[in-house]
């Protein structure tokens, strides 16, 4: 048994995805591992060393996710494998063969006109060499689908139908590289001079991306995404505003497989910032600095009433920012915290609840806001240290509301706080404050004019040098590792990114998105507040079911302008679809983070997402109140900025004392609820006026208590109140 005097470390370590295979063992293992430490590593190389053209490199980042991803993902969505098949397994087999055989001759094709360009400088191949490169690619690509959807799932080993999979990924970016400009592919994607070869690349490559999506992040983004597809071609047939010319299958496919869409500003995000953070979460992994801010955040909060759910906010909040993906930290840290939380008292859909609201928190907080400041930098323009500090003050907001509710809620129940023998000692983790220093670097890269690039290089590097200072030293093997966690970690984003990218091109090749904001201008003519409404549902629905950087890419390429028509500042338009794209991940009835939460900890989905819903509730009134004081978001004067944030924090305590019935030490009954909550909406906008109200109605809320108290008393003596 542990002594009092020995501290308790709590390990992070990260499980595979869910949707990933266990690691291979033999040759096949060494050889997938060796492909995603090259796979990690020629993007450090490529982003600090040798820059590639762009699209080149984009096209190779898609590629290699999905040669890879084929392999190490399972064809069953989210995991587990199935009891029975509708496909024999020997059909099966034969299928994965006859799609490899197919898929031999357009790789062969690539590889001819490839070497003859290489060679001999020939960059118009003779017409046969792509004649029939399409319908082979399309028919071997079609059977390997086939064969993986009916067959058996194996969750050891890859069925030939994955390799075929992998192999169609590669033989789609070989002819895209080669015709970039041997073709003239950029030249005439998109119009009506489009090569029809490149069609037949670029659609099997869209088939490609939307399955690696269904495997490792499920189905609702391949639906929206296939609605998108439909809409492109139905236009002619649909009324109002969703009404276009339509577009054919050659045009269509060659514009969304560039810069336009799938190779766009999400592809560019996911290509540079988000496999850089993603190692750098993977190192910070592998030299259990990771474990040392959960442990330093037990020290600090665990023996508090309610301690685990505390522990939870900090630790979640600090890992959710690097990790990128709501649903992905919360399985990253609530597999520790979700149980302690309900050893404490808490119930089951709370104490998931609780791990999801913080874990999505994590994707507001600056400075890296799981990738979401980068999307938002390359979408405007806008500086990405303007956009790091602006998010400061809502982020601490939400995450000062989430430890109101967490509080409130212990102080209800009666809890108790972790005992002295369950937390780490905080001496021993003080004297250990260095392991802070590859956050410090990064934060103070960034914020001197370091390129983002070169700023997350340093922290990566910095967390391997750190590691040297503790028992846990990374050496050639602990950093190969680490790149090798950093490539299976990055897979799901990366595929979920470019699905994004379809959707992206098809609003900008359709204009459905100015035909929005058209309606969003009409609502506004109304009511400005109608429309901001209007615009919050509209963000959570396109985010549902989205990881957060794919939520957020669509709802800025749809939502985004219209706001900004209306007259809304870029960076406050921009900072609200956020939010809201943010949030979708703890929305009934689809909310991603709350259903892997209630996985954990064993609790129904539906009402962890509710209860989810319910501790992050102040998300949702924050962004309304940065549209009414732009203050929030850093702009103005110092004092106007303590004002603001001094009034915001008041508002945010009033409402998550309205919304869990407890303010200052008692229960708060239905009325002083309903008044607590008034408070805080009239808190909103900042103005003095309606801020003594607030306050007003707070006071009098507060001179309920001891009548509800005498209630309360009565009622448990058996005497009439």
């Amino acid at each position: 048994m542990t002594s009092a005097s020995e501290p308790v470390v709590h390990g992070t370590d990260e499980p595979a995805p869910t949707y990933e295979r266990p690691l291979a063992s033999g040759a096949l293992g060494w050889a997938l591992f060796a492909a995603c430490v090259a796979y990690a590593a020629w993007h450090l190389y490529v982003l600090n060393i040798a820059p590639m053209e762009t699209l080149r490199f984009r096209i190779s980042h898609v590629a290699g996710a999905l040669a890879i991803g084929f392999v190490i993902a399972m064809p069953a969505v989210a995991v587990a494998a199935r009891s029975s098949t509708v496909m024999p397994p020997a059909l099966a087999s034969r299928l994965g063969l006859a799609a490899l055989a197919a898929l031999a001759w357009p790789a062969f094709n690539v590889l001819y006109a490839t070497a003859g360009y290489l060679t001999a400088g020939i960059q118009q191949p003779a017409a046969w060499v792509f004649a029939t490169y399409g319908p082979f690619l399309g028919a071997g690509t079609t059977l390997a689908l086939v064969a993986s959807w009916l067959g058996p799932s194996s969750s050891e080993r890859p069925s030939l139908a994955d390799w075929a999979l992998a192999l169609s990924a590669l033989v789609v970016a070989g002819f895209l590289l080669f015709s970039l400009d041997n073709l003239s592919m950029r030249l005439r994607a998109g119009t009506g001079f489009a090569d029809p070869v490149n069609a037949w690349a670029a659609a099997v490559g869209v088939m490609l991306i939307l399955e690696l999506t269904r495997r490792v992040a499920g189905l609702a983004l391949v639906v929206i995404s296939a609605i998108f597809v439909v809409y492109a071609f139905a236009g002619p047939f649909l009324p109002g505003i969703l009404e276009h010319r339509g577009y054919d299958a050659v045009r269509f496919f060659t514009y969304v497989y560039t810069d336009n869409g799938i190779l766009g500003p999400t592809t560019a995000v996911s290509s540079t910032y988000i496999i850089l953070f993603i190692t750098f979460a993977a190192f910070l992994q592998a030299s259990k600095v990771g474990d040392y801010f959960v442990n330093l955040a037990f020290a600090v909060a665990g023996r508090a009433r309610g301690g685990p759910a505390k522990v939870s906010i900090f630790a979640s909040g600090l890992m959710g920012m690097i990790n990128g993906t709501s649903a992905g930290n919360v399985v990253a840290t609530g597999s520790l915290t979700i149980p302690m939380m309900k050893r404490v008292g808490y119930r089951r859909d709370t104490a998931g609840a609780i791990e999801a609201a913080a874990s999505t928190g994590g994707q507001i907080m600056p400075p890296i806001m799981g990738a979401g400041a980068f999307i938002m930098a390359e979408i405007t323009g806008i500086p990405y240290t303007e956009i790091a500090a602006a998010a400061l003050i809502p982020a601490l907001l939400y995450f000062v509301s989430v430890y109101f509710m967490v509080d409130f809620e212990a102080a209800k129940l009666g809890m108790r706080g972790m005992r002295g023998e369950e937390v780490p000692r905080l001496g021993p983790l003080a004297r250990q404050a260095f392991l802070f220093i590859p956050i410090v670097i990064l934060i103070t890269a960034l914020f001197t004019g370091y390129s983002v690039i070169r700023a997350g290089t340093y922290a990566i590097a910095a967390s391997a040098a750190v590691s040297w200072l503790t028992p846990f030293r990374m050496g050639p093997v602990s950093i190969l590792r680490a790149l090798n966690l950093a490539t299976r970690m990055s897979i799901q984003i990366i595929a979920v990114c470019a699905c994004a990218g379809i959707i992206v091109g098809v609003i900008s090749l359709t204009g459905i998105g100015a035909r929005f904001s058209s309606l969003l201008l009409g609502l506004a003519g109304v009511s400005q507040l109608a429309a901001l409404l209007f615009a919050m549902l509209i963000s959570i629905l396109l985010g549902m079911g989205m990881p957060t950087t794919a939520a957020y890419a669509v709802a800025a390429s749809v939502v985004a302008p219209g706001l900004i028509q209306l007259g809304i500042a870029p960076l406050v338009a921009h900072f609200f679809v956020f939010y809201f794209a943010v949030v979708s991940a703890i929305t009934p009835p689809v909310a991603l983070a709350s259903y892997a939460a209630a996985g954990i900890s064993g609790a129904n989905a539906m009402r962890t997402s509710v209860a989810s819903f319910k501790v992050g509730i102040t998300a949702f009134i924050v962004p309304f109140m940065f549209f009414y004081n732009s203050a929030l978001l850093m702009d103005g004067a110092w004092p106007e900025l303590l004002r603001a944030g001094t009034t915001a924090t008041i508002g945010v305590f009033l409402l998550s004392a309205g919304a869990q019935g407890w303010f200052m030490g008692a229960r708060a009954g239905l009325a002083s609820s309903l008044l607590l909550v008034m408070a805080a909406l009239l808190m909103i906008e900042g103005a003095w006026l309606t801020d003594i109200a607030g306050l007003v109605l707070a006071a009098i809320a507060y001179g309920l208590r001891p009548v509800l108290r005498r209630q309360t008393g009565q009622l448990q003596s058996g005497a009439e109140p």
